[in-house]
């Protein structure tokens, strides 16, 4: 076991962010590196393969220019470690943790591997409570509880970015307690970071912000969501805050993954992605929770865009396995002008039950829920008949149902720019059901 840094000269070859460097006799996978160029510009970098005596290093930067003769890489016998402080709240930093808003870097009051581990289940808390996002289609229908992992299915060309604004913007916790959000956006254009800067300038300080740009190194869209987690980690079990961490774009975290298996010469599972994928998302996934006997929460909300649409596709597939439901977005829905497009019928959340009721939200808030989504549900297969027969041939009763379904999604579904808290959300579905002669027992 090697205990002190090592600094070689021996680099083979460098093709784009990849350094290949040789006699290497001691490294490991995930070594942070630095590489020291001929006029005194540091890199930093870590060792993604391993070959007998040839180390393959993934650089966090510009590598055009290094001489490989004169370029210096020192191994330094540790994995890479986040600086940890209640400072870096209202801060914005990159996917390599430097700042991105023009202030110093925060003094940090430690350090802590960004690997991280999953919560181990024997000290697991059940998750209880609500988060309130201000939209009746999660809030009523499914409900997000504190220490849930509740992912956001979206296809290309739908507004998930707005959707994520705005619940970056609203988010409340229902109890007591500090909250916060971590917010992680990986892969982005400089008009999608603009959007996002602008949506975070308007917040008071209860975020912390990590983005990676579409052109910057591939393994910082690795990095920067277990940067996230380690720094929502750290303000939740140290600092006793409720931390809700949104990770948007999940699909452009694991096209990243398949991109660096690829450079290991990994052999592909599914669809080109590595057959570890499932367990590397449940390595990010897992750290959302709560401790027993201990105050602050982890929640997760990843956001992720189904390739060709398709919820079977590894990313979407795989991520439903190990989360504990999933809000879907409709094409159907953008296409009727309903802003969030939510797809109620598939979406769920299998904690719901856990943070609503009496004393939580409301007494009546399971029973409505359950009484407005299966009048929706008939609804939507009363639309299939009303296709072939005409709304004319349809009975009375059934016509009635069909007209609640339109209006359900125009009233409850449809909130454009208005935020609904849990209670008006609540009395709108009474409202919508007493208007069509639909009452709770």
């Amino acid at each position: 076991m090697r205990l002190a840094e090592h600094c070689y000269r021996s680099i083979s070859s460098i093709r784009g962010p990849l350094v290949f460097v040789e006699k290497v006799f001691a490294a490991r996978i995930g070594e942070t590196v630095t590489l020291r160029a001929p006029d005194g510009t540091l890199l930093e970098g870590e060792v993604l393969k391993i070959d007998g005596q040839e180390v393959l290093v993934q650089v966090f930067g510009e590598t055009s220019g290094l001489d490989l003769e004169k370029t210096s890489v020192t191994f330094h016998d540790a994995v890479k470690r986040a600086p940890l402080s209640r400072d870096c709240l209202g801060r914005i930093f990159n996917g390599a943790f430097e700042p991105l808003d023009g202030l110093p870097m925060f003094i940090p009051q430690r350090w802590e591997a960004v690997s991280g581990a999953p919560i181990n289940p024997v000290a697991r808390e059940y998750p209880r409570e609500m988060i309130e996002t201000g939209f009746s289609a999660i809030d009523g229908l499914n409900t997000l509880i504190k220490g849930q992992k509740l992912p956001i299915f979206s296809c290309a060309g739908l507004p998930a970015q707005q959707l994520v604004a705005r619940i970056l913007a609203q988010a409340r916790l229902s109890g007591e307690g500090e909250f916060i959000v971590v917010f992680v956006a990986l892969g982005l254009s400089y008009h999608e970071f603009s959007f996002f800067e602008q949506t975070l300038q308007q917040m008071p300080s209860r975020f912390v912000a990590f983005f990676n740009l579409a052109g910057e190194p591939v393994v910082e869209r690795l990095l920067a969501p277990r940067l996230g987690l380690t720094v929502a980690e750290d303000l939740a079990f140290n600092h006793q805050m409720d931390v809700l961490v949104i990770v948007s774009d999940m699909t452009n975290y694991c096209d990243a993954l398949r991109e660096i298996s690829t450079s290991r010469e990994e052999l592909p599972g599914r669809r080109g992605y590595p057959g570890y994928m499932y367990s590397d998302l449940a390595s990010l996934y897992e750290r959302a929770g709560r401790l027993r006997d201990r105050p602050g929460s982890v929640t997760m909300l990843p956001v992720l865009t189904m390739p060709e649409d398709d919820i079977t596709h590894p990313i979407p597939d795989l991520t439903g396995y190990i989360t504990e439901g999933q809000i879907v977005l409709s094409r159907e829905m953008q296409q009727k002008g309903l802003f969030p497009p939510i797809d109620v019928l598939p979406c769920l959340s299998r904690l719901m039950q856990h943070g609503i009721g009496e004393g939580q939200t409301r007494g009546d808030h399971r029973q409505l829920a359950n009484l407005l989504y299966q009048r929706y549900a008939k609804g939507r297969e009363l639309r299939k008949l009303a296709a072939v027969v005409g709304e004319e041939g349809l009975l009375e009763e059934d016509q009635q149902i069909l007209a609640f379904a339109d209006r359900f999604e125009q009233r409850f579904v449809h909130q454009g720019e208005e935020r609904r808290d849990i209670y008006a959300s609540l009395d709108l579905g009474i409202e919508l059901l007493k208007e069509f002669g639909m009452e709770l027992s």
